[in-house]
């Protein structure tokens, strides 16, 4: 069962705790992992790109020259892809990038992200982080505490708008709850930042 340790706002280590195996110490999956992180990136994508063809740009209609006799190559129409304001062939059209993956998989891959964060050192659990007021300077000070990396994301056990107001602004923080967690962001940061309810309920979403 793996154990970290439990911080407080100034730095300092106030207790252990254990987390699940469970979720918090199988054998990563590489492949579910990297599955996740696609299929996230591409239902990221707009996919509103899109070029005309031959039939939807303006002119043509007449023949350039007739058929046979000019020793030029046959032509049907100026707005043929091979001319010069013609149409685009094969461009882009719009469509929709995104794929669906199965639950099975989005949850192995969740925790597999979890166990490689704690393996990694790179897990760190915070016992409270309570503000009486929007203040990004008291939340720069709890990093800077920690000794938190560049990308730092804060995991929150539900929505508090003090705590996403006052950290939102910090470069490379990226504040999410647990419902809204996803794999690319736990394993695009260099620090999780998780507080100690959080870790209660991510434990008892994916135990």
């Amino acid at each position: 069962m793996p154990n970290v340790s439990v911080f407080d706002m100034n730095g300092k280590k106030v207790s252990d705790l254990a987390l699940a195996e469970s979720v918090f110490g199988i054998e990563p999956n590489s492949y579910a992992m990297h599955l996740c992180v696609v299929n996230y990136l591409a239902n990221q994508r707009q996919g509103t790109q899109s070029t005309r063809t031959r039939s939807e740009v303006s002119g043509g209609g007449k023949k350039p020259w007739k058929q046979k006799g000019t020793g030029r190559a046959r032509q049907g129409s100026t707005r043929a892809p091979q001319w010069t304001h013609g149409g685009i062939a094969h461009g882009p059209k719009p469509r929709e990038y995104g794929f669906s993956i199965n639950k099975k998989v989005r949850r192995l891959a969740m925790k597999s992200a979890f166990s490689s964060k704690v393996a990694a050192e790179e897990l760190v659990v915070l016992d409270d982080l309570k503000l009486d007021a929007i203040k990004t300077k008291e939340v720069v000070k709890v990093l800077t505490a920690l000794e938190t990396g560049k990308k730092v994301l804060l995991v929150l056990p539900e929505n508090n708008d003090v705590l996403y107001r006052s950290a939102r602004n910090i470069a490379g923080v990226k504040v999410s709850t647990v419902n809204t967690l996803n794999v690319y962001d736990i394993l695009n940061c260099d620090t999780m930042l998780v507080l100690k309810d959080s870790v209660a309920k991510i434990e008892e979403v994916y135990a």
